[in-house]
């Protein structure tokens, strides 16, 4: 039922080709890892998958495909960096311990009032960000929401 560890297994179906739908990006453009170069449709749940470039990726636009089907790890851009042209493609691997690339983290800076004198004594949180209710199965944590 599980996946053991060290078993990898393939997401998405690499002999199915998909409508890639790029941006638009003039040569000579500077890209950098999770920046957005395209999309396309994987289902009706996901209308629009952007495709971003992988975490250490970084160089000038060099060539870009056209808007067709192409294969998830058909090569898709080119980018040049120092001299060096390296090639992405839809799909890549992202650590899941490496975050993703943000322009700046935004402070908190308004507190969360719920209107319920314990949570917002014992529990405080601010606007927007994450926060865990500890408690018992059947205590009411849900009802908070």
């Amino acid at each position: 039922m599980f996946i053991p560890r060290g078993i990898d297994t393939v997401c998405l179906d690499h002999d199915k080709d998909w409508d890639f739908i790029p941006e638009k990006l003039t040569p000579g453009t500077l890209l950098t890892g999770g920046d957005i170069i395209g999309k396309c449709f994987e289902n009706d749940l996901f209308n629009e998958h952007k495709i971003i470039l992988p975490p250490k990726a970084r160089g000038k636009l060099a060539s870009m495909v056209e808007h067709g089907n192409y294969k998830v790890m058909d090569p898709i851009i080119e980018l040049e960096f120092d001299g060096v042209v390296k090639k992405y493609s839809m799909a890549h691997y992202w650590p899941v311990r490496q975050a993703r690339p943000v322009a700046e983290k935004l402070a908190g800076n308004q507190p969360l009032l719920t209107g319920q004198r314990i949570l917002d004594a014992l529990f405080p949180s601010v606007l927007g960000g994450t926060c865990a209710i500890p408690g018992a199965f059947g205590a009411g944590k849900t009802c908070i929401s």
